[in-house]
């Protein structure tokens, strides 16, 4: 059962001082201000999803932050399947596959690595749907500013027609890129670096082409 002793604000500062952090120095992490981070800490705010993220990816147990349980091997890289949902929190699986934003890259595993927790009214108001939502982390550079190398995309797989920027699979690959329909019925998928071509996807070559689901969000390094 979920600890009630304990709150989130408690085991966000339980999980710092595990880490040895001072409040600036995860705030930094987090890309809040210390003053955000001590109202964290002492429950006044609750924490947003892009700060959780940014935590995770520095050894956080944001699991343990959430729910008062701890993930598997005591790490949030692979988390224990939830008991109980969170209050006012929904999951979305993040997959170990890497999305190419470039020339595309072959994917071997399809398996969940873990697991972030987005306020379930923040979804709502973007009009997604938990249910339909996954993860995949960027790499290559041929989106530009849009993705970068490195950041976290959250997918909408209900959303799978032209136009917009999608994650795709093409053949054994798994591609992020601009979507346009042309005349003929044809794809163009366009990098938003223009120092990458333009592919067009004919009609005849559609059978090895996917669109899994539009690219919603975008979870971002911090410079």
């Amino acid at each position: 059962m979920v600890s009630k002793k304990m709150t989130i604000g408690r085991r966000l500062k339980e999980e710092r001082e595990r880490l040895g952090l001072t409040q600036t120095a995860i705030a930094g992490t987090g890309g809040v201000t210390k003053n955000t981070q001590l109202l964290y800490e002492t429950d006044q705010r609750h924490p947003k999803a892009d700060y959780l993220a940014a935590l995770d990816s520095e050894g956080v147990d944001v699991y343990y932050v959430l729910t008062g349980r701890k993930s598997s091997g005591g790490s949030s890289d692979v988390l224990a399947p939830a008991e109980e949902p969170l209050d006012g929190y929904s999951p979305v699986p993040m997959y170990d596959i890497e999305a190419a934003a470039g020339a595309g890259r072959l994917v071997e595993h399809e398996n969940i690595e873990s697991t972030l927790y987005f306020e379930t009214q923040a979804l709502s108001a973007e009009g997604l749907d938990p249910a339909h939502l996954i993860g995949a982390k960027v790499r290559g550079d041929s989106m530009g500013n849009t993705l970068q190398d490195g950041d976290r995309v959250i997918v909408d797989c209900s959303q799978r027609t032209p136009d917009g920027v999608f994650l795709l699979r093409v053949g054994e690959e798994y591609r992020i890129k601009r979507v346009q329909r042309v005349a003929g019925g044809a794809w163009l998928l366009i990098s938003d670096n223009q120092a990458y071509e333009k592919e067009m996807i004919k009609p005849d070559e559609m059978q090895d082409v996917e669109i899994l689901g539009r690219c919603r969000v975008r979870i971002g390094k911090i410079f």
